[in-house]
């Protein structure tokens, strides 16, 4: 056997492992691009199923004019607003009755599956106001309003604003007799308007040292509008005093 003879199946065998080698590391790029794959699709996954929600409670303390807030992650309607900072307004979400926000086992009603209304829309900004819509009551609603009222549920009378008066196809509800510092009042879209719209009656109040809270609501919470209001304070209270508690 000649030299070139003995080496040859030597040099086969060097190839061969070179080979197996190549493929072994070819089979790790396969499995590791598999797992970015699988994983992205995953994550891309629950991107698409929360729609832009989040069930991340994590507090964030926001600052607007001279008032810091405490507000859980899922209870914020933007995702760009969802960290610490200060803000000019800030936009939240929250389901009636509990008043919190977003979860796994709420998303039909966040996504307004079957046609159900829950939730109530709010609103937190500096006052722009002197007062808010229950002082604003007597010196203004009570000269553009037509009377008398209506009375419906729960105690309230419906009241239907002038023509020219700015408030078209709005009708203003207030508590009976409402002869308190704060009476309850509320205005809400009338007809087709009314119909289409997710939270067709808002109110607004005064929070805090600066802040003008406006909730929005569906019609069919006007019987409990004792309960609503007990609770929406409650609720700006409770965002207003987190943010001391907080490590």
């Amino acid at each position: 056997m000649t030299h070139a003879e003995a080496g040859a199946p030597v040099t086969s065998g060097v190839a061969g492992s070179s080979l197996m080698v190549r493929i072994f590391y070819g089979f790790v790029v396969l499995a590791v691009l598999s797992l970015c794959v699988s994983l992205g699709g995953k994550m891309l996954g629950r991107s698409v199923i929360l729609g832009g929600h989040t069930d991340d409670r994590t507090p964030h303390l926001i600052a607007i004019g001279d008032d810091v807030l405490s507000v859980p992650a899922n209870m914020i309607r933007q995702q760009g607003a969802r960290h610490d900072g200060a803000a000019k307004r800030l936009d939240l979400y929250l389901l009636w009755p509990a008043l919190d926000g977003y979860t796994a086992g709420t998303r039909d009603e966040f996504n307004h599956v079957g046609g159900r209304k829950g939730i109530l829309f709010v609103s937190i900004e500096e006052r722009s106001m002197s007062q808010d819509m229950s002082g604003r009551l007597r010196p203004i609603y009570d000269h553009i309003v037509r009377q008398p009222g209506t009375p419906a549920a729960a105690g309230l009378v419906a009241f239907d604003f002038k023509e020219g008066s700015g408030y078209a196809n709005e009708t203003l509800m207030v508590a009976a007799g409402a002869d308190s510092a704060q009476p309850f009042a509320a205005r809400c879209l009338s007809g087709r308007s009314a119909t289409e719209s997710l939270a067709p009656c808002e109110r607004d109040v005064h929070v805090g040292k600066s802040l003008s809270l406006t909730y929005r609501f569906p019609a069919e919470l006007l019987p409990h509008w004792r309960e609503l209001e007990a609770a929406m304070r409650a609720k700006a209270e409770e965002f207003l005093g987190a943010r001391d508690a907080r490590p």
